[in-house]
């Protein structure tokens, strides 16, 4: 294993040498993994090659401790590379060859076909093309608030440059200062479609220039090249030492390997057994090893332990809660700026490293996060309209030990940025994604934002906990409830001024006696002839429609279910012993928690008579009453669907 200071002048002959080597040791394990898995992507590995093995030779990261804290970090954007990165791991010493070579690409293996970080020495998991630079934005970005000096290196593919991601993403490092971040992109020329100027032609120096990076142009497999031009990067020699730097380094896809160099056809392809052993032979090994292997595999078992890569631990001081009295109006999304504010004063110090990070995109006023910017402007973070981004360096932000809240509408928190959430749940984030605006209660906004199809989209994000607020003490207890939490949670509330949801006697429900229990739903109201379940913004409706019920002298019990995953069984199943139940939501019927307790009932061979009040289609434009009338939402008509039920 070789070792470099970045200081010496130049790569030695010895050390070129080395690394000559150790090409064709990792060039070796590329053709083996792929061909013995059968499938995989040695083409934009082997073009790769020579750049992680400098990188890695430099970076300040530890075979023995990968996770050590103050550490480089080193992310493949781009990966399907994976082979050429766990060769170049096992190079370095951060795992055994033999498990990579019989587990790559099987069920349950930690060696999946795009890098993961159940592998030692890998930072993210990364095979959505396109988000991986954002990812290193937010690692940057937390090695700066705790005044930590180490880098992030970047490695990317040329094809990826296309996605507009990347351009938010650059956008964002440079208004941020990110000098501590080094991308290499990997400019091979080609995609899986061909040649990338045939493709989708871009002038990909002058792109990266225009957002005012730092640019250098290398050969990406000349090592003193690579060398020099990461020492100019790092001891920032360049012409503008507060931004980033961008490496562009020319490469051959298949480089090393004669009958598969430039040719795009071994994108995604592996070498089938022939051809393996042909170019084994050319890297100057035995064609033979194949078929030793091939048989071993047959019968190896996979073992390799996967590495633990939960988020670090969140250590806050909880406020007291902030309770309001029924005569106050307002709404859910300023309870939550006010919170987020009094959780700020509590761990954010004028100086120093704040614990709550703050991230919108030009929406701050209206998620009320002013006052929070205004408190620790350090800690706020104003992204612009880039959502995609946003949603990925706030991921990768929460998993350094920050209490991460990105907020923006419901529309652009969920739909707009699925998949992101998507990946960030996939490397196990601790995001607090608070969404406001959400359902037909924009009303006049009209359908574009009216977010109603938010609850299915979030069940399939299978590690994100959905809270919807009922009222604006609610909110105040769910925040400071989820703010110290080491995972994904979901926060969702409308827009609307609520009332304040009382007892029978008048005081507030959720006072500062209330404890927020995920899993349990509340029970507002208490009745013997049926159940009226609802959620957020839909509290005051079926309330007055309880009101109506109840001066008829027809008594039902008023549910109302802020957790929604963890989902309220016990509730649930206590609500279907009266048998019968209406679930009223601002959402689309077939998608909403209507269709949720509906299939639990059903699994569970419970009898009820339910009906599911909600949206059937996308709103037209309007105030929220009138949608909701025309949806059957209002007071009377739900007070007339449980009529009708009883009847």
């Amino acid at each position: 294993m070789l070792k470099i200071d970045i200081k010496q002048g130049s790569l030695t002959e010895e050390q070129i040498k080395w690394f000559e080597k150790a090409f064709r040791r990792c060039a070796r394990r590329i053709i083996l993994s792929t061909t013995l898995a059968g499938c995989g992507h040695p083409g934009g590995s082997l073009s790769s090659l020579s750049l992680l093995l400098v990188v890695y030779s430099l970076a300040k990261v530890n075979p023995q401790n990968p996770r050590a804290l103050e550490r480089d970090r080193i992310l493949i954007s781009h990966g399907h590379i994976s082979p050429g990165v766990y060769s170049v791991l096992c190079e370095y010493g951060f795992f055994p060859e033999e498990p990579f070579l019989m587990e790559f690409r099987r069920a349950g293996s930690a060696f999946a076909g795009h890098v993961e970080q159940s592998v030692p020495g890998v930072e993210w998991n990364t095979g959505n093309l396109g988000q991986g630079l954002s990812a290193a934005c937010g690692m940057a970005q937390a090695l700066k608030l705790k005044n930590l000096s180490n880098l992030v290196f970047c490695f990317m593919g040329d094809g990826e440059q296309q996605k507009g991601q990347v351009i938010e993403a650059r956008r964002w490092a440079v208004k941020f200062k990110l000098d501590n971040l080094i991308t290499l992109i990997d400019y091979n020329q080609l995609q899986i479609g061909g040649k990338i100027s045939e493709v989708m032609p871009q002038d990909l120096k002058a792109e990266i220039e225009a957002t005012k990076w730092n640019v250098l142009e290398i050969d990406g497999h000349d090592f003193q090249q690579i060398f020099q031009a990461l020492k100019v990067a790092i001891e920032k020699k360049v012409s503008n030492p507060e931004h980033p730097t961008a490496i562009i380094a020319h490469t051959v896809m298949g480089k090393g390997i004669s009958f598969m160099e430039n040719d795009p056809k071994w994108h995604g392809m592996a070498l089938p057994e022939d051809l393996a052993k042909k170019a084994l032979e050319e890297l100057g090994f035995d064609p033979g090893e194949l078929d030793v292997l091939k048989e071993k595999r047959k019968t190896w078992n996979v073992s390799f332990p996967h590495q633990n890569y939960d988020p670090l631990p969140i250590e806050l001081k909880i406020p007291a809660p902030t309770i309001y009295p029924p005569e106050v109006n307002t709404d859910c999304r300023s309870a939550y700026g006010k919170t987020l504010l009094n959780l700020a004063k509590e761990n954010n110090p004028p100086t120093g490293t704040p614990k709550i990070l703050g991230l919108t995109c030009d929406l701050e006023g209206s998620v009320k996060m002013t006052d929070f910017k205004k408190w620790s402007p350090q800690a706020f973070f104003e992204s612009g309209i880039q959502e995609h981004h946003t949603a990925s360096v706030a991921g990768a932000l929460s998993k350094e030990g920050f209490s991460v809240f990105f907020s923006t509408f419901g529309v652009f928190a969920i739909d707009e940025v699925y998949n992101q959430l998507r990946i960030n749940s996939i490397n196990r984030t601790a995001l607090k994604v608070v969404a406001t605006h959400l359902g037909a209660d924009v009303g006049e906004d009209g359908p574009t934002h009216q977010c109603i199809d938010y609850i299915g989209l979030l069940l399939n994000l299978y590690d994100f906990e959905i809270y919807i607020t009922a009222d604006p003490n609610q909110t105040d207890h769910i925040i400071r409830y989820i703010a110290d939490k080491p995972r994904n949670i979901f926060v969702g509330m409308g827009r609307s001024k609520l009332p304040v949801v009382t007892k029978e006697d008048g005081s507030p429900y959720f006072d500062e006696n209330y404890t927020f229990i995920p899993g349990k739903a509340d029970w507002i109201r208490q009745g013997d002839k049926g159940v009226i379940i609802t959620y957020g913004t839909m509290i005051p409706y079926a309330l007055k429609a309880w009101e109506i019920l109840n001066s008829e002298g027809i008594k039902v019990s008023l549910l109302n279910v802020a957790s929604i995953r963890p989902f309220p069984e016990k509730d649930l199943l206590k609500a279907s012993e009266l048998k019968n139940l209406i679930i009223v939501e601002d959402h689309l019927v077939e998608t909403g928690l209507g269709t949720r307790i509906a299939s639990f009932f059903g699994l569970k061979q419970i009898k009820v008579n339910l009906k599911l009040l909600g949206h059937k289609t996308i709103c037209s434009s309007g105030k929220p009453s009138e949608l909701f009338k025309q949806a059957g939402l209002d007071p009377e008509s739900i007070a007339h669907t449980m009529k009708q039920m009883l009847k």
